[in-house]
């Protein structure tokens, strides 16, 4: 069905608002979920997935978890080569943590603001409009990343196994740019991925020394960027970066 677990959560916010409630909930979900699966997640909120899920999952996030994962048992594909959840997936998200085992589709984190993810590979436009949050792809993306960003980070994997002369740089909107990831964001990425557990990057592919990319937008000319980065001679605010882990 359309928008799994929106009737619990307003029950819960309108009871308690947006943050005010201190219970835990965990539901475990197994087979195909419709449109705007976790739609609101609230903080205390556990929701997984054990099969698929479709667009808009994550929609209007605000905190919690949400987990895509395949089924439990012998598998006739590989999760990190295959689509697991659909198009523009945590759209307009506010908090939270989402991990899928597999890729997503187009617009993935689409005017994210605050919210946290890893996917293992995305379609075009990734992190559009994303005016903050962080968002991990341990795989290949499609074009246009960080179209309209004003804020966040993202971070991009960049291997022979996104394929042959995969390059991050050549698939990002003149709205980002390259920089150095530097000992902060290290940590952030390592805590991710090891948030996105052995289904992930940190499972039979940790020897391989993946190299990721970080990335976040370029300042209006206008505007002196928030907390900004020295580049040189240029600040940035946001920007896209290579590293070893």
């Amino acid at each position: 069905d359309r928008t799994a677990t929106a009737r619990i959560t307003g029950v819960i916010a309108k009871e308690h608002g947006n943050r005010g409630w201190r219970g835990s909930l965990h539901f475990i979900f197994t087979g195909c979920a419709g449109q705007s699966f976790g739609f609101s997640c609230l903080p205390g909120m556990d929701l997984e997935v054990r099969g698929e899920a479709n667009d808009y999952a994550g929609k209007s996030m605000h905190g919690g978890r949400i987990r895509v994962r395949p089924v439990d048992g012998p598998l006739g594909f590989t999760p990190s080569e295959s689509s697991i959840v659909g198009n523009t997936c945590l759209y307009g998200a506010t908090g939270g943590r989402f991990f899928a085992n597999g890729q997503a589709g187009m617009r993935f984190c689409v005017r994210n603001s605050n919210a946290e993810a890893v996917v293992e590979g995305t379609g075009d436009h990734c992190c559009e409009y994303m005016t903050g949050g962080v968002v991990v792809v341990i795989g290949g993306c499609g074009r246009n990343i960080g179209a309209g960003q004003t804020g966040g980070w993202g971070y991009f994997l960049e291997d022979e196994s996104c394929g042959p002369g995969y390059s991050v740089a050549a698939r990002l909107n003149s709205d980002v740019k390259m920089q150095p990831v530097n000992a902060v964001g290290a940590k952030q990425l390592k805590e991710l991925l090891e948030a996105h557990g052995p289904h992930g990057l940190l499972g039979p592919r940790e020897e391989q020394e993946p190299r990721p990319s970080r990335g976040h937008p370029r300042p209006r000319r206008d505007q002196a960027p928030v907390g900004a980065l020295e580049l040189g001679d240029e600040p940035v605010a946001v920007a896209v970066a290579r590293a070893l882990l």
